[in-house]
């Protein structure tokens, strides 16, 4: 059985929802850190300097990224825009493509 593309948004839209619920305690142990104390937010501050911590702080942008152009297009579709097969498929080949830019965008930011 072959989903369509629209299923497969649909799909990863809930699926990156759970990635940032999970990914919001790196943030949040971040966000300690760098207020505990001056010594800690030199700690955290050359920390994220390692590939490991940029690459763990893109993925958890690239789900924030992804799943709000998906919400876009939801909201979007709650106006009686793209309700249709055609404009489904349309509207999920949208979400994909502007993700993977806006993705690229914030990783050349973050490294």
């Amino acid at each position: 059985m072959r989903l369509p593309i629209t299923a497969w948004t649909s799909i990863t839209h809930r699926a990156s929802g759970v990635f940032i619920f999970v990914g919001m305690a790196v943030l949040i142990w971040a966000l300690d850190a760098s207020l505990k104390s001056p010594e800690s937010f030199a700690a955290l501050q050359t920390s994220l300097d390692s590939a490991l911590c940029k690459f763990v702080i893109w993925a958890v942008v690239s789900g924030l990224i992804y799943h709000s152009v998906a919400g876009v297009k939801h909201l979007v579709m709650d106006m009686g825009i793209g309700e249709t097969m055609e404009g489904g498929v349309l509207g999920s080949r949208i979400v994909i493509a502007s993700s993977v830019v806006f993705i690229l965008l914030a990783g050349i930011w973050i490294w």
